[in-house]
């Protein structure tokens, strides 16, 4: 008994292993389908406690393989030492691994039986990453339905959202368990996993946004500035003057667009010169110039922020901030803990919702900073936008796998909505998206650099757009109700 348990947290550490492959850079997608499959196996063959103690190992080895840069943010960007770098990032992989945890112990206790439990699973999951995606301001980073932005399934998401391909997939993955399991009961579990390959092969031809009006030229700076020199007072003016002259020439384009914190200095403390001759050169292109800088309105308070330098104006503020990074959650309580391990600490404020969209000639943009675009209740709320902007700064990242990563999330974001979006980052990944998820241009990271090119408006809400994450969720309670009835006609549950 004792050997079949260590196999079976082997198998699902084994599994978790694989899931960050699945993912970008490496968008090796059939790998999620297995690691879920193999873990969906060795849960299955076990009670409920064991079903959660093989989920957590299986969390552990997923988020700890795909979030590994989180020590390399904090130890080498964060002015932490290694120790509260490591604790930090394995105190977060320990969090997110409790998510598959319950998510699997819920449907044992739903499904004795294996039958039961294969139609709970995917509910479960599904509802635990809803959870995961709003508790303590959420963290849904890894999401299952981000491996699949290119597979047959990232077709959904137009239709069901991110969710909904992650629902897609622990489905698909159930069925393959399914089929392995009941060799003579196998037809319907095929009828159904192809109806589920062929229904995004299907839903992969359809345009549910339409074009409107003239194509928009953007032209999207990357500094290449470094994180240890970014806010060092020493290069502020270096900082300056690079990004003004990798402007130079660019304003012939409809948008000239700097990433998050280009600036690294509230307006007051830039000699106001600085922004005269940028605005001056951006009229005479006729360009619309947006630039990420902090700002501070007259109470006081710090914002992230995308601001219009010239046109109409305005000024996005970011709504969804960093916990720890930006701002600090409970602050008097926990102060003394952050202070013992070295936690960099940011004192913004959250942008108010139904912020007024940003007029680029004819066409209107929502703006979203760096770490919210994660969330796609943040961006539905842009939905009225013909097309999206994303500024961030991923030098935090270094050389890792996360900038890739942030940049599949984009896509898929593109894809729920149906809108295109410019993304200018400081180091990378630099992109065009069109409204599909595709990148239609990119910029090298790590290198100073002008990404052009031009992105199309759409109009028109996809399903996404408009129900939202609601008929998935809804999805997910149903299919945890049908588990328990089919596991209530089984011969009880297994302790």
């Amino acid at each position: 008994m004792a050997r079949n348990r260590r196999a079976g947290l082997l198998l699902a550490a084994l599994a978790g292993g694989l899931m960050p492959l699945a993912y970008a850079p490496f968008g090796l997608w059939p790998l999620a389908l297995l690691a879920l499959a193999g873990l969906l196996t060795v849960a299955m063959r076990g009670t409920a406690r064991e079903a959660a103690a093989r989920g957590y190992v299986f969390g552990l080895a997923w988020f700890g393989g795909g979030l590994y840069w989180i020590f390399i943010s904090c130890y080498r960007y964060g002015n932490m030492d290694a120790a509260s770098a490591t604790l930090v990032t394995a105190a977060l992989v320990a969090y997110l691994a409790l998510f598959p945890a319950l998510a699997l112990y819920a449907a044992r206790r739903l499904g004795a039986r294996d039958g039961a439990f294969l139609i709970a699973a995917p509910g479960t999951l599904g509802l635990a990453e809803w959870l995961r995606s709003w508790l303590l301001t959420g963290f849904p980073w890894l999401a299952p339905g981000y491996s699949q932005i290119d597979s047959p399934l990232g077709a959904f998401a137009p239709l069901l959202g991110m969710a909904g391909v992650g629902l897609a997939l622990t489905a698909a993955a159930a069925l393959l368990v399914h089929l392995s399991n009941r060799p003579r009961r196998r037809w319907p579990a095929v009828l159904i996993f192809v109806a589920l390959t062929a229904g995004g092969l299907a839903l992969d031809g359809l345009d549910w946004t339409q074009p409107a009006g003239s194509p928009v030229r953007v032209a999207l700076v990357q500094g290449n500035v470094e994180q240890q020199m970014k806010w060092d007072p020493a290069h502020f003016e270096e900082t300056l003057a690079r990004y003004r002259r990798l402007s130079t020439g660019q304003f012939d384009a409809d948008v000239v667009i700097w990433p998050e914190n280009a600036i690294p200095a509230l307006p007051s403390q830039v000699d106001a010169g600085y922004f005269t001759a940028l605005r001056e050169a951006a009229q005479r292109g006729g360009a619309a110039l947006l630039i990420g800088m902090p700002t501070e309105d007259a109470d006081g308070r710090y914002y992230n922020a995308l601001v219009q330098l010239t046109g109409p104006g305005g000024e996005y503020r970011k709504r969804h901030l960093v916990p720890f990074g930006e701002y600090v959650p409970l602050q008097r309580q926990i102060g003394p803990v952050l202070d013992l391990l070295a936690v960099p600490m940011s004192d913004f404020s959250t942008g108010g919702p139904g912020q007024p969209l940003l007029r680029i000639g004819e066409s209107q943009a929502a703006a979203s900073v760096c770490y919210e675009i994660l969330f796609p209740q943040e961006l539905r709320a842009g939905a009225a936008a013909d097309w999206l902007i994303n500024i961030s700064n991923d030098a935090w990242f270094g050389d890792s796998t996360a900038p890739s990563q942030h940049l599949d999330i984009a896509r898929m974001r593109a894809r729920e909505l149906g809108r295109p979006i410019a993304r200018a980052t400081n180091t990378g990944l630099t992109a065009i998206i069109d409204h599909r998820g595709r990148v239609t241009a990119r910029a090298a990271p790590f290198e100073q650099a002008v990404l052009r090119g031009e992105l199309v408006p759409q109009r028109g809400l996809t399903p996404f757009a408009r129900f939202g994450e609601t008929p998935v969720t809804l999805l997910c309670v149903a299919l945890c109700l049908v588990g328990g009835w089919r596991g209530r006609a089984g011969a009880g549950r297994r302790l």
